[in-house]
């Protein structure tokens, strides 16, 4: 593999919702958190389970599956708080993600990953930059950016 093979060479990490597996970015993605208390705050949209203390700081934790039509995310030994940073109108914000559980951080190179399917006009599918095969499985990589864009969160 060349250096410039290396350097196209991308890093994702791969988790669970339900039985589908997920990856995004891991220069996105700050750290992993086993999931502790999570404390409600009221008249928030219905993913948005609650916020955590990080070390001092204030911390939104969404529930993935409630954001994409899914199941509430039942806790587990395996659920996990995958902390981010997206950017929301322009602001670097932190948030934590709640996911089933988190797999691995699997390199692909950009000619494994395909454009995200079309779906029908409908079907919202802009926040899926592509799909790709890991050990079999269809693995569908978000724009955790574009999962979060829009009106349903914005930085006050």
């Amino acid at each position: 593999m060349s250096a410039a093979d290396r350097a196209e060479t991308l890093q994702y990490l791969t988790f669970q919702l339900d039985e589908e597996l997920f990856a995004l970015d891991v220069s996105k993605v700050r750290e992993i958190l086993e999931v502790d208390t999570i404390t409600r705050v009221p008249q928030v949209p219905g993913f948005m389970r609650g916020v955590i203390n990080l070390r001092g700081s204030v911390v939104p934790v969404i529930d993935l599956k409630l954001k994409f039509g899914l199941a509430e995310t039942q806790s587990t030994i395996n659920t996990c708080i995958i902390v981010v940073e997206v950017q929301l109108d322009g602001t670097t914000t932190v948030l934590g993600a709640l996911s089933d559980s988190v797999q691995e951080v699997v390199e692909m190179e950009p000619g494994e990953i395909e454009p995200s399917p079309r779906i029908g006009s409908r079907v919202n599918t802009e926040f899926i930059k592509g799909m790709a095969k890991s050990e079999g499985k269809f693995v569908m990589i978000l724009d955790i950016d574009k999962v979060f864009a829009g009106d349903d969160l914005t930085v006050s």
